[in-house]
């Protein structure tokens, strides 16, 4: 199994207690309003960070170019969807900005810091597999 499968595979069981703990937080601090902005905040880490795996997994299996690509540009396009979503959601009445903020940020680098520790003392490179004819470019 390509390990970006695998990370999401072991944090997607967090996901929904951390949403659930997100709207309790947030509504205890702030109201139902910033409870749910809360809760879409943590739906937006985890939509970004699937997204992340399954494109570097689908990626990794073209060529460490595409991986590159994929990498660097994926990112871009990622952070330009949750801006959108932040511009989007800020029409309506009810959302919070602060809130969504709040619950994005330490999600997100939570979510990196647990990303770190699984993935730690093995190199990223060296559990990407790649086609048998890219394995020779690569070396």
């Amino acid at each position: 199994m390509a390990p970006e499968r695998e990370l999401i595979r072991r944090i997607a069981p967090w996901a929904l207690p951390a949403v659930i703990v997100a709207f309790a937080l947030g509504t205890w601090i702030g109201g139902t309003d910033a409870g749910w902005s809360a809760a879409i905040a943590i739906a937006v880490v985890f939509a970004n960070f699937v997204a992340h795996g399954w494109s570097l997994a689908l990626a990794a299996t073209i060529s460490p170019t595409v991986l590159y690509a994929v990498g660097l540009g994926g990112f871009v396009v990622r952070l330009g969807i949750i801006v959108v979503v932040i511009a989007l959601l800020d029409q309506t009445a009810w959302f919070s900005v602060v809130a969504f903020i709040a619950a994005l940020v330490p999600t997100t680098i939570a979510l990196l810091v647990v990303e770190m520790k699984l993935l730690s003392g093995r190199m990223q490179a060296d559990l990407w597999t790649m086609p048998p004819g890219e394995r020779e470019v690569a070396r």
